[in-house]
């Protein structure tokens, strides 16, 4: 696999995804996929079993959420606006079906290189640490007190290490904090929840994702919660955890940072442990040269290469300095960035490019 691909597309599991997809759309769901069935793989094939048994899933929540849309038209008594209406929930659902097979076609490719065995990750309090007055990460180095800003166009986030722990499963995880303003005002409020591994693995056990909007007009004028999408919580509702980062980045190695079915999936791939600015036009698109330059002038950065299988295309790059931590994520499709401005814990922010 080379650095910049991410998850290779394979000609057999394209074939298999077609097939598969053909097979759906002429003969409709297998017996297994009934509510009133056992799903479970006889053969092993535990991870595309799952991604099927989602994609049925999937299907059901679009029809549902068109016949609830339809329930919203029926009661509008301007002709126009109902048809208007409807015709949007009819869009809306062709949308949603064709996003149900992009993400069985990405969820099959993770399979692909993750292989069929069952996620279910160890999760052992003896594995972790309990203090986290100190970081055993060096490239995330999470220590309470710990404050790292961003700035993207007209966005700005705030992620403090918190002197706060939240017990999971028997794990002792550390809070960090995530703020985010767009144009000064406040838009995502999030905790994080993560354990630390003595290896230096950083576990991801969960978060509480609350997203604000303001409208013009309050009195006063204070965010109102719109959305808690994202949320999970390891051993809550089946949700597990993952791998935020690991303790020792190996190129070309795959793993889920989060896993909450069908709500939460984020995955990463290292792309590089070695990344200096110049060596690779695909990984520099959109990177500050003289940001990369300042961390990464002895050639040691990490790169990952993060995306999702629920929102299928999109990814981003993630740049990791030593002592620093998390400093660039850029969007190459996008072609946006957020970099670091400042943080509380290392001189080098003191003097940023």
């Amino acid at each position: 696999m080379s650095q910049h691909e991410g998850i290779r597309v394979r000609s057999n599991l394209r074939w298999t995804v077609l097939a598969i997809t053909l097979m759906l759309l002429l003969v409709g769901a297998p017996a297994w996929a009934n509510d009133d069935s056992d799903s479970d793989s006889d053969g092993g094939g535990f991870c595309s079993t799952t991604a099927i048994d989602q994609f049925f899933g999937c299907k059901a929540a679009a029809r549902s959420d068109f016949l609830i849309a339809k329930a919203i038209c029926i009661n509008l008594s301007d002709e126009d606006e109902r048809d208007e209406c409807e015709d949007d929930a009819r869009q809306s659902r062709r949308e949603e079906k064709e996003l149900c097979h992009d993400q069985l076609a990405a969820r099959f490719e993770v399979c692909e290189d993750l292989g069929e065995d069952r996620y279910d990750p160890d999760f052992d309090a003896e594995s972790f640490v309990d203090d986290y007055s100190t970081a055993v990460n060096s490239f995330y180095p999470i220590a309470i007190g710990n404050v790292w800003e961003y700035e993207s166009g007209d966005e700005t986030t705030v992620v403090q290490v918190l002197s706060e722990t939240k017990l999971i499963d028997g794990v002792n995880c550390i809070v960090v904090n995530d703020v985010v303003r767009e144009n000064g005002e406040f838009r995502e409020d999030t905790d994080d929840w993560f354990a630390q591994r003595l290896d230096g693995t950083l576990d991801y056990c969960g978060e509480i994702v609350t997203d604000f909007e303001s409208f013009d007009g309050d009195m006063p004028a204070i965010p109102e919660l719109i959305a808690i999408d994202g949320s999970f919580k390891a051993g809550r509702d089946g949700d597990k955890p993952g791998t935020l980062f690991l303790g020792t980045p190996i190129v070309g190695a795959l793993y889920r940072q989060e896993w909450s079915a069908s709500n939460a999936e984020d995955m990463a791939l290292v792309v590089s442990t070695t990344y200096s600015y110049g060596n690779d036009p695909a990984l520099d698109a959109f990177v500050p040269e003289d940001l990369a330059n300042y961390f990464c002038g002895a050639g040691d950065c990490v790169v990952t290469r993060d995306f999702s299988p629920l929102d299928p295309g999109p990814f981003e790059h993630k740049f990791y300095a030593n002592g620093i931590g998390l400093f660039l994520e850029t969007k190459p499709l996008e072609g946006e960035f957020s970099r670091i401005t400042d943080c509380n814990f290392d001189a080098r922010c003191n003097t940023l490019p």
